[in-house]
């Protein structure tokens, strides 16, 4: 969902988000303390954020290596056609999947770009087959990671 910024937020809340970015699971009261508030008003501003929709939601951020997936990489996609129903088809179809994490509509050198885990290399290539036989598949391009140098949650604020 794209949105504007809130107009209405102000340091507080910006030093709220900056807290809850680097530590979502922090108690209301240690949030509290380090944004200079007491429990009751941080928690309003809090729920304030969520019911606003700035803060989508809680995540635990796995290592994918520790739970056997091995492998990351990106694939980037492109459609026979930029019709809205081929590219909603090829969303649906791709958001089922669930070794693809991220399922962005590009502009500029192909459709899409999604980044998938997998297994192993037969799985990435089985990943890269489904994805190439897919309906309306004009071409894919896999890009593997080698190593990730920096992978930060959330935006800059301030």
């Amino acid at each position: 969902m794209n949105r504007e910024p809130e107009p209405d937020l102000d340091s507080v809340d910006l030093h709220i988000l900056t807290e809850l970015q680097q530590d979502g699971r922090m108690t209301n009261v240690e949030l509290a303390r380090r944004v200079n508030l007491s429990a009751p008003p941080c928690l309003r501003r809090v729920r304030r954020l969520e019911e606003t929709g700035i803060i989508r939601g809680y995540h635990a951020d796995v290592d994918p290596v520790a739970l056997g997936w091995e492998i990351t990489f990106f694939a980037l996609v492109g459609l026979e056609s930029q019709k809205q129903a081929i590219l909603e088809a090829f969303e649906v179809l791709a958001t089922t999947w669930p070794e693809v994490r991220e399922c962005h509509m590009i502009r500029g050198g192909g459709d899409f770009l999604l980044r998938l885990v997998a297994r192993d290399t037969a799985h990435e290539n089985e990943l890269t087959s489904r994805l190439t036989n897919a309906p309306s598949v004009l071409r894919v391009q896999t890009l593997q990671t080698i190593r990730t140098a920096k992978d930060a949650a959330g935006v800059p604020i301030g």
